[in-house]
């Protein structure tokens, strides 16, 4: 009987860790900007249709509002100080490749590897 359920939950362990999202993880790269270019660092979290985590930058950390995923895709949007609103689009190109999209242009983001 302890055999079985040391089965059982092994399994359910597998299925756990294949159900995570590609998206999940931490993803880095840069933007130009009218100041010049500077470094951008992502956490994502992908929690079913639910995409939560944080922008950082040199100037702080800035967290991820109302995150959806959808497959590879996903969008979100990002809060300065409330005066300042930004909407994101993005999509997994490939596991270590992101590519994301305002109004003020796209950025590509690598995975950090650990």
């Amino acid at each position: 009987m302890k055999k079985q359920i040391f089965i059982l939950l092994f399994l359910a362990g597998c299925f756990t860790t294949f159900a995570q999202s590609k998206i999940d993880g931490d993803w880095k790269g840069t933007a130009e900007s009218p100041n010049g270019v500077f470094e951008l660092a992502y956490t994502f979290k992908v929690e079913g249709d639910k995409l939560t985590g944080a922008l950082k930058t040199e100037f702080g950390d800035t967290p991820i509002e109302n995150g959806k995923v959808d497959g590879k895709k996903f969008s979100y949007t990002l809060s300065f100080n409330g005066d300042m609103v930004i909407n994101v689009t993005g999509e997994l190109l490939t596991d270590d490749e992101i590519s994301t999209k305002t109004e003020m242009g796209e950025t590509k983001l690598n995975r950090v590897k650990s």
